[in-house]
């Protein structure tokens, strides 16, 4: 009996062991799984963070480097900032002489001049000579524009001496003298056509070329001797020397015939547009750039109701050309018809005129005087039908003969 209960006590502690160990062993390999979880993520962070650092100081350095290449932070007053506000650049364009076409006493006074100008340099100035292609496209434009004003008068002044060659009431001297101002017109209009032409042929070669010639005037931050001044207090010493100084080159430069001017902002932006996109400049210049709207966030394409409206108004204005015109003609027919309604009847409107004249005059002439009168005038009108009767008959049988 003791050995069966003792047996049975060791199964029965062997069946509670049993889980108990089981339940330890699972417990030891949750702690392990999450003691390894625990390290996992600090490397991935370790990883997402050097990589970011990574990402964030290649752009960076990809940002130096392009505002260094760049070698301006903005344009503002007339003036290209630089270095943070610490330089300040101003520039000078000159409108050049041809010093080969000159005599010898001309190149000895441009000589003395630039010698002089170099004498009276009190800082440093930098020269700069940019080549750019003739770009024909706006002067096209204007021609355009000229002919087309001179393609209208020319259209006008053609149905103008139509008008008085149909109506007959001009005389051949005002006639060949309103044709030979539309002969003008007309050799003008073909001049400014051939003008285009060749304005068109010239703007196919590429190798027209242009030097434009600069003096660039630079102004430092230290030079104003004060540190507690603000950027916008050096901006503006910065722009009253440099405006002194420019003035100053430019009357230097006058005494050896070379004629220049202070670039605006809107030219320096141009100038460093050109300098650098020299390849893109030739194809897309920067009125181009400015009206296709690079500088904006977006760009909206015109309403379809305002295009409408457009057309329309195009429409209604040659439309009331068109009515104007037939209305002018149907005028002067009228006109040309009252005039020989007129002319037919010129002796019987002359006798109610001077009738009308003997009535409105009885007061002062007499109401005997009045009648006789009448009566007088009725016997000639009378008399002159009768003739005229005759006469037509004389002709008439004078033309049967």
């Amino acid at each position: 009996m003791n050995s069966q209960a003792t047996q049975q006590l060791i199964e029965m502690l062997l069946y509670i062991l049993i889980p108990i160990v089981i339940a330890i062993f699972g417990l030891v390999g949750f702690l392990v799984y999450l003691h390894f979880k625990e390290k996992n993520p600090k490397k991935a962070k370790n990883k997402t963070s050097t990589s970011s650092n990574e990402i964030e100081s290649v752009s960076s350095s990809n940002k130096q480097s392009i505002f260094n290449f760049m070698e301006f932070d903005d344009v503002e007053d007339n003036m290209i900032l630089q270095k943070n506000g610490n330089r300040y650049l101003m520039v000078i364009g000159c409108q050049g002489v041809n010093y080969d076409l000159m005599s010898s006493v001309e190149k000895n006074s441009v000589e003395e001049g630039f010698v002089q100008f170099l004498n009276t340099l009190r800082h440093p100035i930098q020269i700069y000579i940019q080549t750019r292609s003739i770009n024909l496209e706006n002067s096209l434009q204007v021609y355009r524009e000229k002919v087309k004003e001179v393609e209208d008068k020319y259209n006008r002044m053609q149905m103008r001496y139509d008008d008085m060659v149909k109506s007959g009431e001009f005389s051949d001297e005002q006639l060949a003298k309103a044709y030979f101002e539309l002969t003008k017109q007309s050799n003008l209009y073909e001049y400014g056509m051939s003008v285009i032409q060749d304005t068109e042929r010239m703007s196919l070669n590429n190798n027209i070329l242009n030097k434009n010639y600069y003096i660039i005037v630079p102004y430092y931050s230290s030079e104003a001797g004060n540190d507690k001044l603000d950027k916008e207090e050096i901006k503006n010493i910065a722009f009253s020397e440099l405006y002194t100084r420019c003035q100053s080159i430019i009357s230097s430069l006058y005494s050896c015939g070379v004629r220049g001017k202070i670039l605006r902002t809107n030219e320096l932006v141009e100038l460093l547009y050109m300098a650098y996109n020299r390849d893109e400049a030739e194809t897309f210049g920067l009125d181009k750039a400015i009206k296709a709207g690079y500088n904006e966030l977006y760009s909206t394409a015109p309403d379809v109701y305002e295009k409408k409206m457009k057309e329309l108004d195009k429409i209604i204005e040659q439309k009331a050309m068109d009515k104007a015109r037939e209305k002018v003609s149907e005028a002067k027919s009228e006109i040309q018809k009252q005039v020989e309604e007129k002319e037919n009847n010129f002796d019987q409107i002359v006798d109610e005129v001077a009738r009308m004249i003997l009535e409105e005059n009885e007061p002062y002439i007499g109401t005997e005087v009045k009648d006789l009168a009448i009566e007088k005038l009725e016997e000639t009108n009378e008399g002159g039908k009768t003739n005229g009767k005759k006469t037509r008959g004389r002709k008439k049988s004078t033309r049967v003969q």
